[in-house]
């Protein structure tokens, strides 16, 4: 089991800092706002239509952390100043194993925060964690999966430094479109002295 981590996202000039941290009981009533957005909803495979759902949600991220193969992050902007900060996204790590040479990574952004690179920021912080954390124990790289259709994911994927790796047949029911496979790899340790 992986202890709970914060991960800082300095500001940039055009975007406030961010926060990463495991969902907590009390971002239930901010993912219900969030999921409000239809362009969200088309893309999530998770419903939101309550609190009771958005805290059953929270829960299976928490029990995620607790088993070690799931490692899912609220994005917050932190705005300081005595301002709270705000839910504006997820980023999660899944499918992780001691041994195993890839993990998935994936997100979503609230509708208000598109457009000022928090999902290429999130993952940058998930990607340096994830390779800080599991490296040791085999990690090599990441996938980034998502529906040929859904361009704006493949620009964060882009920018977050994962490369076009092929296209997936479609999957259904969980999968009705073809999908994009993107990769990052670990980057390797030059030894030459």
């Amino acid at each position: 089991m992986m202890e709970a981590v914060t991960l800082p996202v300095a500001a940039t000039p055009t975007a406030p800092a961010l926060v990463l941290r495991p969902w907590c009981a009390e971002d239930a009533a901010a993912l219900v706002a969030v999921y409000r957005d239809p362009d969200l909803r088309r893309w999530a495979s998770s419903s939101m239509e309550s609190e009771d759902n958005a805290l059953r949600w929270v829960r299976a991220q928490q029990r995620g952390w607790a088993a070690g193969h799931r490692y899912g992050f609220a994005v917050l902007e932190a705005f300081g100043d005595g301002v709270p900060p705000r839910l504006v996204g997820n980023v999660v790590l899944k499918d992780v194993a001691p041994g195993k040479p890839t993990a998935q990574v994936g997100y979503w952004t609230a509708a208000a925060a598109r457009g000022r690179g928090v999902a290429p920021r999130a993952l940058e912080a998930l990607t340096v964690w994830a390779v800080d954390a599991f490296g040791a124990v085999g990690l090599e790289g990441l996938e980034l999966l998502h529906q040929v259709d859904n361009l704006a994911s493949c620009r964060v994927a882009e920018k977050s430094g994962s490369s076009f790796a092929r296209t997936l047949p479609a999957s259904p029911p969980a999968y009705p479109l073809d999908g994009h496979l993107h990769v990052r790899l670990r980057p390797r340790r030059d030894h030459r002295s």
